[in-house]
């Protein structure tokens, strides 16, 4: 009865013996194989995983004989800054292969940062004062300082100078010493242009001076620097360069002021484009939590620099206890910034809903691969809706890296970056500023260069009114090479002043003797009247000359003089014939 059940157990036991004879012979045999191949084994398993979890593309170069991967390029179909200029490019309709030993996004972004191979040379510093007390570092770096090879402490640009300028926007925590802004500064400067990179607030070395700090959406630094440089140097056509967050800052000013910017062409590097979607990005994998780790602890750097402020304004241990850029964002840039919340930021301060009203020729560059910037940020349907814009999107590239050659001694976005403008500068199509100019101001302050202007008084009488106009202080230090802080300051303050110019001219007449009758003194007055007019018509027609508003001084004020004199002649002659008729008579 119990017979079946016993040899159910006994096969049981025998199957299971069976399978642990099994596995002690494959131990057997895995014990006869030599360590040394098991180590070789794990490390090539190792090598895929980093191969893979780094993105190197090696093979991918190599199996295509190193040719490099071509330019993506993304515009309208009738744009004309891709006819007319981006068309012309050689290296935007090329290809671009990464330095063999950087070609990894990571390798190429640890790279740049923390070697970079950045050419040496020294800025000229100019300190600007904004208008509500803060001070913004300006490092010049001239053709002629180049050419040279030595600074000249003298040496400055003349207003008339006609030199191409251009306005560098650096990225997050990063100024005029990062590697990637002195190679694209020097790469400019040794073509010919004149360059200067607008460092951030409290960045560069220079304290914070107001309450005002800078932030991924801060537009009005950029905007008075570039009015600045354009107004000083107006005969200089301007050219703006921003990257990383200076892009983002960069392209949401040319699409907040539209046609009004004194720009004639712009280039985004790098641009994270959407706040949002790049928060969500950077705190995905391990990787980017790495990078979003190591700009937080710059941020936290950047605090500490300027700790007596961010201790007033923001929440100061939140500060200290961020682990990520959005924790920085909440206890910092929120407060400072008044923002409600973090997420309210990003959306106030992302670039992208501006791409569409960008009227600036302006070429975009991004890397598919970049660990920090994420390519699902891309606005692709804006760029391609809007005829001003060109997207250049590589495969490889990294963030602001792209270096090229064995020696990884170049930046390929630089050589990219300089061919365009140079390009753009030689074509017609670069963008001119647009001012709207009604009769009521019709330029007679312009005509005159800011200096005293004509106010026509009721009676006819004219006076010379000076204009005034707050000059903004600017200091120059001739710097060495090294950290900024260390800089030994060679130049002296140099004040920028206008006079103001207060005169009072007034014409008198002499009492011409006898009566005019009413009927005479209406006319008189319409006759000045009507010349006035006429006067004030030529001059706002002409207002380009200055010679017309010297004219118009003249008669205006001589008026009263020549009004006697005319009206004396005048009564002479109707005596003198009112006399031969009676004569006649």
């Amino acid at each position: 009865m119990f017979s079946p059940n016993f040899s159910q157990m006994d096969w049981s036991i025998s199957w299971d013996e069976s399978y642990l004879n099994a596995y002690k012979e494959v131990f057997r045999a895995l014990c006869l194989i030599p360590i040394l191949h098991y180590v070789i084994a794990f490390m090539v398993i190792w090598v895929v995983f980093l191969y893979n979890f780094l993105e190197f593309h090696f093979f991918q170069d190599f199996f295509s004989g190193f040719r490099g991967a071509p330019v993506a390029l993304t515009f309208h179909p009738t744009s004309h800054i891709y006819h007319g200029v981006v068309s012309k490019c050689k290296i935007l309709h090329g290809r671009y292969l990464a330095t063999p030993w950087l070609s990894s996004p990571h390798f190429q972004t640890t790279f740049l940062n923390f070697f970079g191979n950045p050419p040496a040379f020294s800025y000229r510093r100019q300190l600007f004062h904004a208008s509500d007390g803060g001070t913004i570092a300006l490092d010049w770096l001239t053709s002629s300082d180049i050419s040279r090879g030595a600074f000249e402490v003298n040496h400055t640009i003349s207003k008339e100078d006609t030199t191409p300028l251009v306005v560098v926007i650096p990225g997050l925590t990063s100024d005029s010493t990062s590697s990637y802004i002195k190679h694209l500064a020097f790469g400019l400067a040794k073509h010919g242009w004149n360059v200067v990179v607008s460092n951030h607030r409290g960045l560069g070395g220079v304290s914070i001076t107001s309450d005002c700090f800078y932030n991924a959406g801060w537009t009005e630094d950029a905007r008075v620097v570039i009015d600045y440089l354009h107004h000083q140097y107006p005969k200089a056509p301007l050219f703006a360069i921003g990257t990383s967050i200076g892009a983002n800052i960069l392209v949401k000013y040319l699409g907040e002021d539209r046609e009004k910017v004194p720009v004639a062409g712009a280039v985004a590097i790098c641009s994270p484009w959407d706040l949002l979607i790049g928060d969500r990005f950077i705190c995905r994998r391990l990787l980017q939590k790495l990078y979003d780790r190591a700009l937080t602890i710059g941020l936290q750097g950047y605090a500490k620099l300027h700790e007596p402020c961010y201790s007033r304004l923001a929440n100061w241990e939140g500060i200290k206890k961020s682990r990520s850029i959005r924790d920085f964002d909440n206890f910092a840039t929120c407060f400072v910034g008044k923002f409600e919340t973090v997420d309210t930021y990003y959306r106030r301060s992302t670039s992208t809903p501006y791409v569409l009203n960008v009227s600036v020729p302006l070429l975009c560059i991004s890397a598919l691969d970049d660990p920090v910037c994420t390519r699902e940020a891309i606005p692709w349907d804006e760029c391609r809706a809007n005829k001003n814009i060109v997207l250049a999107t590589i495969k490889h590239g990294g963030h602001l890296a792209f270096f090229e050659g064995i020696t990884g001694s170049r930046l390929w976005w630089v050589r990219a970056t300089d061919e365009f403008l140079g390009v753009l500068h030689s074509s017609s199509h670069m963008h001119k500023k647009k001012t709207e100019i009604t009769e009521q101001k019709a330029s007679i302050e312009s005509s005159i260069d800011q200096g005293p202007y004509v106010n026509v008084g009721e009676d006819g009488m004219v006076a010379a009114v000076g204009s005034a106009h707050a000059g903004n202080k600017s200091v120059e230090h001739f710097t060495g090479l090294g950290s900024i802080q260390d800089k030994t300051v060679l130049g002296t303050e140099q004040t920028q002043q206008q006079t103001e110019a207060k005169s009072d001219v007034a014409g008198s007449g002499g009492e011409v003797s006898g009566e005019c009758s009413s009927l005479q003194r209406i006319k008189c007055f319409d006759v000045i009247a009507a010349s006035k007019r006429w006067l004030n018509h030529l001059l706002f027609r002409k207002n380009g000359k200055s010679v017309w508003l010297l004219v118009y001084i003249a008669i205006i004020t001589s008026w009263p003089i020549l009004g006697s004199a005319l009206r004396i002649f005048s009564r002479k002659k109707l005596r003198n014939f009112s006399a031969a008729t009676s004569h006649r008579r």
